[in-house]
């Protein structure tokens, strides 16, 4: 009986660990540096890299990047993303799997809520150093094509644990072509792309904590 006794409580505290571990690095880490990032658009100051990487970007520009990257932003659009969420969810609606499909729907509809909510709050206007093949009106902080991407494939990965490789090689080339797309047509700072993605990274992983799934699907 101690053994077993002994046996559970290791189990537990490694249980314990690993919690403690996602929630740090997972959503307060993460958390922790979009708020300072959006304290420091709040006041009006910008992030060093900004213009240099824009700069870089547009002095690099090709016909065949200007295609690839209006093809990635398409695909990894406000539209095009909550059309694949709302699918995606009703799916596992339809397989019967109510919680994967409140925990798929909350990770990526409550990402683009949280977004929306960022833009207007902090009203960052969109860079404006050159036309852009693929201008925008809203505001800019943080980027919401980068945003969704990344929670779209957090969320399928944390889904699908036993196909994560596959989608995680692929999810990666998604997001950051989706990431790079944007600030190479000039409709957003890198500070943008990266806030966007690291506000993915903390809301997603504090719904997969507060809502954990009980069973994959497969």
């Amino acid at each position: 009986m101690p053994t077993y006794f002994a046996r559970f409580v290791a189990l537990l505290l490694a249980h314990r660990r690993r919690l403690l571990k996602l929630l740090l690095l997972g959503v307060v880490l993460p958390w922790t540096v979009f708020l300072k990032a959006s304290s420091e658009i709040e006041e009006g100051e910008g992030f060093y890299g900004d213009l240099p990487l824009l700069r870089w970007a547009h002095a690099h520009a090709r016909p065949a990047l200007d295609s690839l990257s209006l093809f990635f932003s398409a695909i990894g659009g406000p539209v095009p993303m909550a059309v694949a969420a709302v699918l995606f969810t009703g799916v596992l609606a339809w397989r019967r799997q109510p919680r994967h499909a409140w925990f798929f729907g909350l990770a990526v509809g409550g990402a683009a809520a949280l977004n929306l909510l960022a833009k207007a709050i902090l009203g960052r206007p969109r860079p404006a150093f050159w036309a852009s093949l693929a201008p925008e009106t809203s505001y800019s902080f943080p980027s919401g094509h980068a945003m969704g991407s990344a929670a779209v494939v957090l969320a399928l990965g944390l889904l699908l644990a036993r196909r994560r490789w596959r989608v995680w090689g692929p999810g990666a080339v998604f997001v950051l072509g989706v990431g790079f797309s944007r600030v190479y047509l000039g409709v957003h700072y890198p500070s943008d792309v990266l806030s966007g993605w690291i506000a993915a990274l903390g809301w997603v992983t504090g719904v997969y904590v507060l809502l954990p799934p009980n069973q994959r699907p497969t």
